[in-house]
């Protein structure tokens, strides 16, 4: 039988950038069902609703978004995506100063300053001092929402969340969960994580496995295809730098490869971020092309446009990602939550088709 949920989910964020307003205004949006649940994949999950989550600590390291409560830096520059609610009330927790280290690509200096980071000068913290402030927060859960390619501060928080016990989800495309030897120590620790690199809610790549998935049980044969994205956030604009991109490149091309019916080689699939649109602001493009053979080799193609504010894209599965996240420190779980990360990530440690995914986290939640 199961236990009750505990009262609430205390949040931390490391990153209060456009994905971490989404998210908090989402919360606020949907508290106390002042709204109707259009957008929600789960209004409840295990008996928690989105009003449940609390943000009870945050990091950047944008000196317009530290020293401030959380619900203020939401909304200061570089962040540009929509603002869909405007009840956001204060949340108590103050955006400390967080670790740089590889968080911030050299290039980003050469922007106009609404545009890109600002880093601010005060004293870097050290594990300690982030653990300490878990602790006293009572944090159950840490989202990572750093930039693409924080390699090493990944890894500086993911080590935080572990001393601390606190429940860890990496939003973002550097291998923990699904690296063995980390989702070894996790275990070991008797601490949950979910990831790698959150799936959005109706974005490219999950657009992209469905056709995909379609053309394999319709038997279309798959013989090449493209997905070229443009945005004009600063995720896209940390994203000039293409060596930071090697890890997201995999992850967003085996969420695909692995529906597929046959692997494709690689010079038959391109899936990845393209190109920096300043004034695209939030918004993401996506153009999709597939072709294929149908009945007796008979050639057909598919070309598709998807255009979606990218944030709260993110933040319709980030919502579901913290909420299972909690179900599995409640239920005294350790390592990877393979359910949760196979539905909601782009490279979980084990992939599985939607359906398959869907299955196992309606399963997961049920506590079957």
């Amino acid at each position: 039988m199961l236990s009750p949920p505990s009262q609430g989910i205390n949040v931390a964020l490391v990153g209060v950038g456009n994905c971490a307003s989404s998210l908090v205004q989402g919360i606020a949006h949907y508290r106390g069902g002042a709204n109707d649940t259009t957008g929600l994949m789960h209004r409840s999950l295990g008996g928690y609703e989105p009003g449940d989550i609390r943000v009870v600590a945050a990091w950047d390291i944008d000196r317009r978004k530290v020293g401030r409560d959380v619900a203020e830096a939401i909304f200061a520059p570089p962040n540009c995506t929509t603002r869909f609610c405007e009840a956001v009330e204060n949340t108590g927790a103050m955006v400390q100063m967080g670790r740089k280290l590889d968080g911030i690509a050299a290039h980003m200096a050469d922007y106009p300053e609404e545009r890109t980071f600002l880093p601010s000068t005060a004293s870097e913290p050290d594990r300690n001092a982030v653990v300490a402030t878990l602790r006293d927060t009572g944090a159950d859960v840490l989202m990572n929402y750093l930039p693409v390619g924080s390699q090493k501060a990944s890894e500086f928080y993911a080590e935080c969340a572990l001393e601390a016990g606190v429940a860890f989800v990496n939003n973002i495309p550097v291998f923990i969960a699904s690296d063995p030897a980390w989702a070894e120590r996790f275990r070991t620790a008797g601490v949950p994580i979910i990831g790698d690199d959150i799936k959005a809610q109706l974005g490219a790549t999950i657009v992209h496995r469905v056709l995909t998935d379609l053309f394999a049980k319709r038997g279309v044969e798959l013989k090449r295809t493209y997905q070229l994205n443009t945005g004009g956030n600063t995720d896209f604009l940390n994203m000039l730098e293409r060596k930071r991109l090697a890890s997201k490149k995999i992850s967003k091309t085996e969420a695909v490869q692995s529906v597929a019916a046959t692997r494709l080689v690689d010079e038959n699939i391109h899936v990845g971020p393209s190109d920096y649109v300043a004034w695209q602001n939030d918004n993401k493009i996506c153009f999709l092309r597939m072709e294929g053979e149908m009945f007796g080799g008979v050639p057909m193609n598919l070309e598709l446009r998807l255009s979606v504010e990218d944030s709260p894209n993110s933040a319709g599965v980030a919502i579901d990602m913290i909420r299972c996240a909690k179900l599995a420190v409640d239920r005294g779980l350790a390592g990877p939550i393979h359910p949760a990360a196979a539905y909601f990530c782009k490279h979980p440690p084990e992939q599985m088709t939607d359906d398959e995914a869907f299955a196992a986290l309606e399963d997961f939640i049920a506590g079957a």
